[in-house]
């Protein structure tokens, strides 16, 4: 979705269903889903909660079509590097992780959207959560695609350690453990490929 910067004359002009996405997911990603309650949207949105219930049925039914949206938006990243890099998995993979990597510095100050909604919504029969289950497991099938393309000996491994490395690089950009997340986090999913590409997992050799 778009930034917020220029909000009031921006929001203005959008649809009534876009304006109240827009409100759900500033007040979603700034305060969590369960603090904020309908009617703090509808007044974010210039809306009236009667107008919200015509668009979603429920709350739970807006946070889980916001978070549709933030899924598209990941898997148009896995779109993007394959147009960017045809024919090179080797560059695709390394193109998502630059894709993290530079999205840290929005993480770092509101959170990623899915690790706060899981920690929020506990009831894997929720709405929200069955949108992100079912956005990581295709998520999974798309990177292990690329690790198999690139010639990987076990791409479902190489996939495993590359989500591993991904999601705690976002996990810690957000508690601040470690400084320099987005340039070690390219170095590690780099390192992983190319250990994955050598024999019997040995370092790769150059020779000048």
């Amino acid at each position: 979705m778009a930034s917020t910067a220029g909000r009031p004359s921006r929001v203005a002009k959008l649809p009534p269903r876009e304006r109240i996405l827009d409100a759900a997911e500033e007040l979603f990603q700034r305060e969590g889903i369960r603090r904020v309650g309908v009617q703090a949207i509808a007044e974010r949105a210039e809306t009236t909660k009667m107008a919200i219930y015509r668009h979603f049925e429920t709350k739970d039914t807006l946070v889980a079509e916001w978070l549709r949206i933030v899924a598209a938006d990941y898997q148009a990243a896995f779109d993007r590097v394959e147009a960017e890099h045809p024919g090179r998995p080797r560059e695709q993979i390394l193109g998502l992780a630059r894709f993290i990597a530079e999205g840290l510095p929005g993480i770092s100050h509101r959170g990623c959207p899915f690790i706060n909604s899981i920690a929020e919504l506990p009831d894997r029969s929720h709405p929200a959560r069955q949108v992100i289950e079912k956005h990581k497991a295709h998520q999974t099938r798309r990177l292990v695609g690329m690790c198999a393309e690139a010639g990987l000996p076990d791409p479902e491994q190489a996939a495993a350690e590359i989500t591993f490395v991904l999601e705690g690089a976002q996990v810690s950009t957000q508690n601040r453990s470690i400084d320099q997340t987005g340039d070690r986090l390219l170095r590690i999913v780099e390192g992983i490929v190319d250990r994955h590409r050598s024999p019997l997992g040995a370092p790769r050799t150059t020779t000048g």
